[in-house]
């Protein structure tokens, strides 16, 4: 059975970095893993995998599990192969997308994670989970072959949702963007994750985590709420 812990972001508020994630984590690899690998091909732009990888290893150390980065790899498949479980950190979903598709781990990934190993991500890494990357926040800082992700779920997600404009902002609001995508996109929807909020997929249904309504958007300006402890199918979004 599926399992995926889809995060919005590394924080929350006024924590401090994964402060927020002890109960979503433990929901995904609790029993399931004692080991994960960490894939920080969102990262290593403005710093070095190496920082990433010290930076994301005491959280998960702290919760008890160990965490090596895939970079220390000679043969990324391989380790992807024998993981226990991968977490795939935020940064820029374009380049991680790119640097899996390199790499050759795409279909791999999906494999093993249609097969039962937990896969947890934020930001960029709940991003690649989705059919496309389409509804990244990210700027395209590089091309990947093509914008096609993972397709372990049936439906987009948008994170670090922020509702409305920030004062001084004439730009378009998320709510605008994602209007846009779904004019043209009309057959498709958006599952909106504030920070610190969560969606927990276990086989065929998922699980909103966290504080707040995660929100489903849909064409015509149709807005659903999942509140927090809500499970749904996967097929009903």
């Amino acid at each position: 059975m599926k399992q995926i812990l889809m995060m919005s972001s590394s924080r929350k508020g006024n924590l401090g970095y994964l402060e927020q994630v002890d109960d979503q984590v433990h929901a995904v690899l609790r029993g399931r893993a004692r080991r994960v690998l960490f894939v920080p091909y969102a990262g290593g732009i403005t710093s070095s995998f190496d920082d990433y990888e010290a930076r994301v290893r005491p959280p998960f150390e702290r919760l008890g599990y160990a965490l090596e980065s895939i970079h220390r790899y000679p043969d990324p498949r391989a380790a992807v192969a024998q993981a226990e479980a991968v977490v795939v950190g935020g940064g820029n979903t374009f380049a991680l997308l790119d640097r899996l598709y390199n790499a050759g781990l795409v279909g791999l990934l999906r494999e093993r994670v249609n097969a039962g190993m937990p896969y947890v991500g934020w930001s960029a890494g709940a991003n690649v989970v989705c059919p496309t990357i389409r509804t990244t926040n990210d700027m395209p800082i590089v091309e990947p072959p093509t914008l096609k992700a993972l397709n372990l779920i049936p439906f987009q997600v948008n994170p670090h949702f922020i509702s409305g404009k920030p004062v001084g902002h004439n730009g378009e609001s998320r709510e605008e963007r994602l209007a846009e995508y779904l004019a043209i996109n009309p057959d498709e929807c958006v599952v909106a994750i504030p920070e610190g909020t969560a969606l927990h997929v276990q086989g065929d249904q998922a699980t909103v985590m966290g504080d707040f309504d995660a929100l489903c958007f849909r064409q015509g300006g149709i807005v659903d709420k999942l509140a927090p402890g809500s499970t749904f199918a996967l097929a009903s979004i």
